[in-house]
Formats: C-alpha cells, structure tokens, sequence
C-alpha cells in the first residue's frame, strides 16, 4: 500500500454486502466454516491518521542517498527512495510486522536483514516470529530462521560479504529460552551458529563490528525479564559488555573501569566510531555510576564522560549512540530528546526534539555524506540532508499505536482512540472533501493509552480513560476522575488512591446513555458527567497469588512479593439487562454482578490463573447470560489464542479458538449485534470471525497487515479495528456475512440484501484539488453496495440492473462492458479519473457500487472539475441522483434472475424538507430525461433527412416537392447539421441554461442541447429547496422541449403519413423514422460526444 491513494469503487467499496434487520439469518442454517472464495475477495480501508507511531530500527543506503527503510513498531517495514518524502510499506503480506532491528548489505544493497520483535523491556511490547532476508531490495521476503528469539534488537553486516552477519536476539521477554544470545551467520542466514551465549535469561542486546576489521565486534548482553504484572522487571548477573577479535569464536567480557553488577548494571548501548576503531562510546545504566562511557583504546579501558540522565537514561528503553562516520569526537544520542555532542561525549546540546519529549530511538547517518540522516523515534522517522536544519515530516506515516478504537455517535461516524506516545486522536470514517486526510482528524483530550467513550447523547462531548471530559465546541479538557488531582496508583497505592494502571475502560451503559463506567482496581459509575461518581464494586483483583512458573529463576524476590497489584481492566455491561454487568481483571479474574452491583460473584474459568489478563471482555446482545473474554497471556510466555464463551452466567466456560493460529496471544472479542453467533476476534496478528459463536474460526486478514489488533467495534454495517502500528482500518459493510448460510454455498449464485444506502455526494470539496502525493486515505463507498457470489464460474455475461418505481430501470452493468482503464484527458492526467468497475464473471464474493446516480446523460462530454480527487474522480456531467425511496437490484446469471430491494436514505446530515427535495427530483429528472429524448430526436430527424434525400433521387417532380417541404420542417425542427454536443460543466452553470439573451424564438432540437445542463446542474449542485430562479429556469426549459416534442409529433402524423401515401401511389419505398438510437455505455471516457453529425 502507497501512501499515494488507489482509488476505485471495486477497492472503494471494501468488505461486504449491506442487510437490512429484516433479513438476519440464523445462526442455525449458517455454515460453521466459510469457503475462502467467500472472503477472499473482501477489502479493508486504511483511514489513518498519518500521524507516525513508535519506530524502533532505521537505516539507509550509502550508494543510494535517497533510500531508507524504517522498521516499526507492529507497523512493518517501510522504504522511501525520495527523502522521506513518501513512505511506502514492504512488509505487510509476512505474518508479524514488529520490528526490531533492520541493515542492509553495503557490498549489495539489494539484500535487506530484518529482526522482527520489538528488542526493548518495556511494560508493553510485541514479539516477533525470527529474521528475514530480500535479495531484490525488499520486493519479497524469505524466513531464515530465529524463530524463537521473539526480541531481535540489532543486526550488523560484513561489508565486504552479503552473507556474513550476527543477530543480537534478546530471547523471550517474560520467560526463560536458550534461543537467544549473539548468532553468527556465513551463508545468507541458511544457518546460524550462536557465538555468544550465558544462560536463558540473559540475551543479546547489542552487536556493533569494527569499520576497519570484520572479525573485531562488541556486544551487549542483558540480563532482564519483564513481570506478568505491569511495570514488573527482573534482572541478574549475566548482563556484560563483551569483545571477539576472531569473529565471534571467542569472546572477552570488557570491564577496565566500567560499572559492575555490584554497581546495578542494567542494559548497556555500544557504538564504535568508523573513522576511529579504538574509539568507542556506551551507554550505562548502573546506579551512580550511570552515564555516557568512552574508550579510545578499543575497549581496554573506559572513561565516563557525562552523567546527565537526559542523555543517557531512559532504562530499560535505552538511549541509543552513533558516532559521525567522519569525525568520532562527534556523538548523537537518541533519547527523549535527540543531543548532539562535539567534544568526544563531554558536552552535549539538543540537536532535534519537544517539550512532550519525542523518545528518539536511534540515528543512521550516511558515511559519504554526515549531514544526510535518518532519525526514527516513538512520533516516526525523519530525515535530513543539512545536518540537522531542516526535517522531513513524520505526519505521512499511518503507524499510529492504538490501544482501543471506539465509534462515536457522528454522521459520518469517527473512530477514536489513545495513540501512544502522541495522545488521542479521532479519525472521520468519510471526508467531505473526496478522501480522508489531515483534515478529518482531531485529538478528543484524552491520555495516550486511554480508551475515548464517545458521549451518545452530545456529539461535542468526548471522554478519556483516567478520567477526562473533551468539549469539541470549545476545545477544552477537564479531569472528572472519582480520583482527580491524586495522580494514577500503584500497587503500593493507599487507601484514598485506587490502583491504576496505562489503559482504564471507560464506556457507556448499552441502555441508559446518561451512564458512564470507568474502573480502577474498583467499578466506578457516574450519570452526570463525572461531576459526581458512585463506587459500584469492591476491589475485584487478587487478594494473594502465587508467582507464575515463567517467572523462573526470580519466584521468591521481592519484586515477586504476593499484594494486591490488580485492576479491573475490562468492564461489559450487558446490552439486555441493565442488572447485569461483567469484569475481567489483569491478574486474571472474572467476575459478574445480576443487581446493578450490590454483589458480585467470582465467575472465573478454572483455566485461567493468576496473571492470565482478561484483555476484554463482551456481553451478548441477545441472553443476559451469554459473555465471552479474550484472555492475553503474552506476559505468561504462553503466545497461543485463549477466548472463552460462557452460556449460563459464567457457571461454566468453553475456550473457544478452533481454527485461530498459534503464535498470536488474543487482545479482544466482540459479538455482532445484529446476527447471533457471529462473532469476531483479534490476535496479535490479524482478525478472526466465527458464525457458530466461536466454535469454528476463519481469518479475516486479507490485506489487512500482520499487526496487533488491540481492539474492534461494530459500527452500523461496518467491522472496525484499531491496531497497535497501523493506525484504524475499516471493513466496509459486513453484511453479506450477517446472511451468509448454507444455501449461499449450494446455489449457483446469491444476489445478497444490500443495506440502507445513504445518498451521499463522494466529494463537497470546491477548491483546486490536494496533489496525489500528499497523505490521505480511501473514503468510504459513496452508495448502495451489493454483493454477490457465484459457486462457479459464469459461462455467459453477467448483468446487473437497478430498477426504481414502476420497474423503471435506472442503471445496468454487464460482465461484457467494454471498460478501458483511465487515460490522459484533456487537461486530466489519468490518475486523476475513477476506474472503472468490472462486473466479474469468476466464482467467489464480487462488489458492485452503484453511486445513486441514473446514467450519465446519453452523449454527454467527460470533463472532470477543478476540485478533483486523485484517482476517485468521476466524469462529469453525472446523471442526476434518484430520490430517496425502495430500489431493486435484480442480477441476470445463466438466465436466471436473483432480485432484493433495498432503500435509499437522505443524507442524514440534510435537513431540508421532503417535498423540496421532491421538486428537486422531479425536475432535474425531467431536464435529464429531455436531454436525453432531444438527443434521441435529433437522431432520428437526421436519418430520417438522409431517407429523403435518397428518396429524393429516386423521385419525381410531384412527389420531391412534398419531400421538400418535409424537409424543411425537418430542419426547422434540428437534424443534420446540428452543432455540439452536451458538452461537460466546466465552470459555474447559469441557472437560464447558459442560453443568454440572444436566443431566438423559435428552437430546435439542435439549438437546445445543452441547454438543459444549466439548470440540471444547479438542482443537482446541494441538496437544498430548489430556488425560484433554478426552477423557473428549469419548467422553461421543459416547456421549450415539450413544444418541440409536440412538433415533432405533428410531423410524424401527418407529414411523414402524407408523404408515405405518395410515395407508395409512385411505387417507391416508404421513410421510416427509426427509434431513437442510445450510445453506448462509456462511448465517450475521452472527452468526446455523441452528437449526430
């Protein structure tokens, strides 16, 4: 996916088909699996925002100045070959997009090592599945191998040898494994030799090689384990510095003035200076002696240099170093801020960075050229070619880490949610303006981490988890937390301090909209806004509990001590008993409350044990005893799925993952509210859904990327989710699915009920158009989608009709359209035209959007306007839009027709009376069907003349005059000759038709055309009453055709029948006035018309 949009209806409308609720199929005649054919063809839509999210790895291509990659955080692998200037993705078609580590061969740049895993400790984190390698500068991928290492931190390649590399892989984050270390690799990573290893608790953290000699490399190693609980961290004795002069056969721990272990080592950062191989610098975290280290004899001895934490001390997420490839007493440390120093590590300034702190990860620079580099940090990556002056923009990169995603109660709807690292933002599902850019998102006030819960009754007001109240209409944020002004707790939180922890649920009661639900270790409730709170639950987390067994070597410290560390970390109340509400805990307990909260019952699977985090939690809409719970036991070191599915009040439990992938800890499950028994899942890699209320699972991944989705919602017809790297994605009606059912896969073809269609315009935007180039994505289909599926191939063509009252057919497509990809037009370069849509003749699920609008007019010119869209821009003129009402969409396959009827909505956002918005209908659907008749006229009056003058030649005096006189009525009524055609809008339409004052009295049909688009434009430009100018303009019109239709008649009955009469008493053949002839669909995608000549 580029970041230059690619539009099309067929890629536009993603996902589904649309139900009404009348047509809800029981989960009782639905297929427990569903063929591949029937999803495969299913899209997602990318909506942003393109504010960038946390990047961890960053390198470039010396002999390619203008070339980067970027690895991010669960958001892939990203390239650009302009300067940053576009980013575009590499890696999303692999199964884990967390990166940790990224470097390419400088001997040939075409071959690209990425670890996967994020390579830090940290409270929250993803695991990755190994290394991978391209040999066609990033083009496809092959796994080799690592596949248990889950951290990989740091790669560094032989420059002289493309196949010579070490991995530093950290190992398991909350467990002990022995696939982690320093590995060597002589063969392209065909396979590896670990050359440097301790125990399975402590990994490699760091490798750099000397620029003078392939065989000399430092690593670091790092004893650290992260705690099931948040913020736990272990460490030990294994962390080290260490030396190989013979490529990593043997290896020396360096101390020589160093910090110990007895000092508090914690993880050490290294860098070696290329134009110096003696020069070496490290970061320390160890106590007092924490700091910046500097060697200038190759590690034999060290001097700490600087102990200011700002440069060096970010624990665990520690503060990277690069040394100036040309001068080593010039030193970058990544870290909140990014410092620059110039002295050898000495002294240091600020170099790039904000007052929030943009947490700098780490600096590539440019051997060839220093003030060419790349800096990645937790807002994204952003490159300079002046050192440091100026900078890329970060704000064109669509890896925002959500940790939830909520709908709010707007049309079009946004979906909201806490970024991390950046705060919050809220996303427009449609753009007004042709597609969704910076635009359409906006921050709502609320923390990085926090869940939005959109208020249902104000669509200004916005809260955040931890508690705070956004008004849209002024701007501000205020704290409404039961706690505020205390700060968020611990585990060692007092009794006025409830415990929390970075992400708290706050929601809306699915019945009373004036309630609010937030919790902390304790249900908390308010019905006024937060002006006042009611405590609804005792502390619900453990009292005691027993260390896990991946703890290991750690059970019985301290930092393992047994107390109430827990919080509630989901709440679910139930959407058909306001009694009734469910909390899952991050310690690992359930429980449920059947009296608005006076009690509460332990629920809590026997499976589940302490630390097992129930990530969330639903509860059906349809039994108050159903619920299901996605439980995450990543930080157990268990990454297999686990959600469970109680029917009778959580007395029993069932885990419910047959068919979902191991490998993938599960984040969240939601159940459809509109069909029992479907359900929908996602992992840390991709989203599931089941139509048997989880006991079967098929992937709904299609190009949706390998990310973490961390949460999704339900919204009208469409399926959202909020990943954790790649931003909101959405699956545009989900409606086919609600139908789907064993009949769908037995019949030759099943034409699917679309939804409600909303009439909606794909673009309001007046202004010159936003260049392809900047940052902006896919709008939402704009009309009725319908969807299909054949079992097998279609033999014949398959058609598509849309039929409106009185089975007036408004717009057909057919599989034998001949449609042409767009093309330089005019002054329109290509991309700036809608595609076209094929109606598919191929087994599976096909889409098919029809736009609301009738036909375009029959010879209508193809002009696009100013305020285009790139490649979602249709020709104008359009037909004009049907009137809200019922709709039939009948499909034609192998003879057989399928028909469903749906409706179509106003707008919702219009508010402009029926009966105005009738007129409006009325008349422009009478311009139209003028224009189109008059062009039909002309048609045939021009035929109808060629008849005559052969007629003429064949003919005697008697019989000529009477054909020329015919003649002449003919051409006054407009024929042969005629000039132009309907032409296209261009600027402004006059409301009086563009005729001016200068037209003559008596008209033609020739003289006519395009005299209908003036007002027909008007009508059509806003849907508001029309105005006594447009509609005056527009019954003139109609008059003027009307009395030309008259005309014609007359001449058909009696001087077409006169003629006839001679003709056949002198023995020649009669005329015939033929019926009017329609162009072809897409007869002018070029600009030309269609005029008779």
């Amino acid at each position: 996916m580029s970041l230059r949009p690619t539009w099309s209806p067929a890629l536009a409308a993603l996902a589904l088909a649309v139900l009404g609720a009348t047509a809800l199929v029981s989960s009782a005649t639905a297929q427990s699996t569903v063929p591949a054919s029937a999803t495969a063809s299913l899209r997602w839509r990318m909506i942003g925002p393109f504010r960038a999210g946390r990047t961890k790895s960053a390198v470039g291509v010396p002999s390619q100045p203008n070339v980067f990659y970027m690895g991010v955080t669960n958001g892939g692998v990203w390239k650009t070959t302009d300067y940053g200037r576009i980013w575009t993705p590499i890696f999303d078609d692999q199964p884990s997009q967390s990166i940790g580590a990224i470097d390419v061969s400088v001997s040939n740049p075409n071959i690209i090592y990425v670890g996967s895993g994020e390579g830090l400790q940290r409270p929250d984190l993803s695991t990755g599945d190994g290394m991978w390698r391209s040999a066609n500068a990033g083009k496809t991928w092959t796994h080799i191998g690592l596949g248990d290492a889950q951290q990989i931190p740091r790669i560094v390649v032989d420059p002289t040898n493309p196949d010579r590399l070490f991995v530093a892989a950290l190992g398991h984050p909350y467990g002990a494994n022995t696939e982690r270390g320093i590995f060597r690799s002589t063969n392209g990573g065909q396979t590896w030799q670990k050359v440097l290893y301790k125990d399975e608790n402590t990994g490699g953290a760091d490798v750099v090689m000397s620029p003078t000699d392939p065989n000399t490399l430092y690593a670091a190693m790092w004893e650290a384990r992260q705690g099931p609980w948040e913020n736990g961290v272990f460490g030990g004795p294994g962390t080290g510095l260490f030396k190989t002069t013979d490529g990593g056969n043997s290896w020396t721990q360096l101390s020589g003035g160093l910090p110990t272990i007895a000092d508090g080592l914690g993880r050490v950062g290294v860098a070696i200076a290329p134009s110096n191989a003696s020069r070496l610098y490290v970061t320390v975290t160890a106590g007092t002696k924490s700091g910046i280290w500097r060697s200038d004899d190759a590690g034999a001895s060290w001097t700490r240099t600087n102990d200011d934490n700002r440069v060096y001390g970010r624990g665990d997420d520690f503060a990277a170093l690069t040394v100036d490839p040309k001068n080593p007493d010039v030193v970058y440390s990544a870290n909140i801020v990014a410092w620059k120093s110039i002295d050898g590590g000495k002294s240091w300034k600020s170099h790039r960075g904000a007052p929030g702190g943009d947490d700098y990860q780490r600096y590539w620079i440019n051997p060839n050229n220093p003030d060419i580099m790349l800096v990645v940090a937790d807002q994204g990556a952003v490159i300079t070619v002046n050192g440091g002056d100026t900078w890329s923009s970060w704000y064109n990169q669509p890896t925002a880490q959500f940790y939830h995603v909520s709908a709010d109660y707007n049309w079009p709807y946004n979906l909201c949610g806490g970024q991390q690292e950046s705060g919050s933002a809220c996303v427009a599902s449609r753009g007004n303006d042709g597609s969704i850019g910076y635009r359409e998102f906006h921050p709502v006030g609320a923390s990085e981490y926090s869940y939005v819960a959109p208020d249902p009754l104000n669509p200004n007001i916005y809260y955040g988890g931890t508690v705070t109240r956004f008004d849209r209409r002024t701007g501000q944020t205020q704290n409404v937390s039961p706690n505020a002004g205390a700060g968020r707790g611990g585990a060692g939180a007092g009794p006025n301090l409830f415990r929390g922890v970075r992400t708290m649920p706050i929601l809306f009661s699915p019945i009373n909209p004036k309630k609010l639900y937030y919790s902390t270790n304790v249900l908390w409730e308010t019905v006024d806004g937060g002006q006042h709170w009611k405590q609804k639950s005792p502390d619900l987390s453990r009292e005691t509990w027993d260390a896990p067994k991946n703890v290991g070597k750690y059970r019985g410290t301290p930092a393992t001590a047994s107390s109430r560390r827990g919080v509630i970390y989901t709440i679910a109340p139930s959407p058909v008993d306001s009694n009734t509400i469910w909390a899952g805990t991050d310690d690992g307990l359930i429980h449920v409350t059947r009296d608005n909260g006076k009690s509460w019952n332990d629920v809590t699977p026997p499976a589940i044990g302490p630390w097992a985090k129930i990530s969330i939690m639903d509860a059906s809409h349809f039994e108050a005893n159903t619920a299901y719970a996605a439980v995450n036991t990543l930080r157990l070191d268990d990454l297999n799925p686990h959600l469970y599915r109680t029917t009778d009040g959580g007395k029993n439990w069932t885990e419910i993952v047959s068919g979902i992938e191991k490998g993938a800890p599960t984040n969240t499950i939601k159940e459809d509210p509109k069909r029992r028994g479907l359900l929908f899942a996602g992992t840390e890699r991709t989203v599931w859904f089941s139509l048997d209320h989880g006991d079967h699972w098929s992937s709904l991944r299609n190009n949706l990327p390998g990310t973490s989705i961390r949460d999704l919602v339900i919204k009208d017809n469409d399926l959202a989710v909020g990943t954790h790297g790649r931003g909101f994605w959405i699956l545009d009606d989900i409606s086919a699915l609600r139908q789907w059912s064993e009949k769908s896969a037995a019949d030759a073809a099943t034409l699917f009920k679309p939804a409600t269609a909303t009439r909606v315009r794909y673009s309001m935007y007046t202004d010159t158009p936003v260049p392809p180039d900047e940052p902006m994505a896919e709008n939402a289909p704009d009309g009725a989608v319908i969807d299909y599926f054949l079992k097998s191939d279609a033999t014949g063509p398959v058609t598509l009709q849309i039929l409106g009252a009185g089975s007036r057919l408004i717009r057909e497509y057919s599989s034998a359209d001949q449609l042409d990809e767009p093309k330089d037009a005019g002054n329109a370069p290509w991309y700036w035209f809608r595609p076209p849509q094929p109606l598919s003749t191929k087994a599976g699920l096909h889409r098919m959007v029809w736009d609301l609008h009738f036909e375009r007019p029959d010879g209508a010119s193809c002009s696009l306007p100013i305020s285009a869209t790139p490649r979602n821009t249709k020709c104008e003129p359009e037909g004009p839009f049907v009137a809200p009402g019922e709709y039939t969409a009948k499909l034609i396959v192998h003879g057989t027709s399928y028909t469903q009827t749906f409706t179509v909505r106003m707008d919702p956002r219009v508010k402009t009376p029926a009966a105005a918005l009738q007129l409006q209908y009325t008349l422009s659907l009478g311009l139209y069907d003028a224009g189109n008749a008059r062009l039909g006229a002309a048609g045939q009056i021009t035929d109808l003349r060629a008849q005559l003058r052969d007629r003429k030649a064949q003919a005697n005096g008697e019989v000529g005059a009477v054909i020329d006189a015919l003649d002449t009525q003919l051409a006054a009524l407009g024929g042969a000759g005629a000039g132009g055609g309907r032409g296209g809008r261009g600027g402004a339409a006059a409301a009086d038709g563009g005729r001016g004052a200068g037209t003559p009295p008596t008209e033609t049909f020739s003289s006519i055309a395009g005299t209908f688009d003036g007002p027909l434009n008007v009508l059509q430009d806003a849907d508001e009453p029309p105005t006594a100018a447009v509609v005056a303009a527009a019954r003139e019109r109609l008059a003027a055709y009307d009395a030309l239709k008259r005309r014609w008649e007359a001449v058909q009955k009696v001087g077409v029948s006169a003629l006839n009469a001679k003709l056949k008493a002198a023995g020649l053949t009669d005329v015939v006035v033929k019926p009017a002839v329609k162009p072809a669909r897409g007869a002018t995608p070029d600009g030309g018309d269609n005029e008779p000549a």
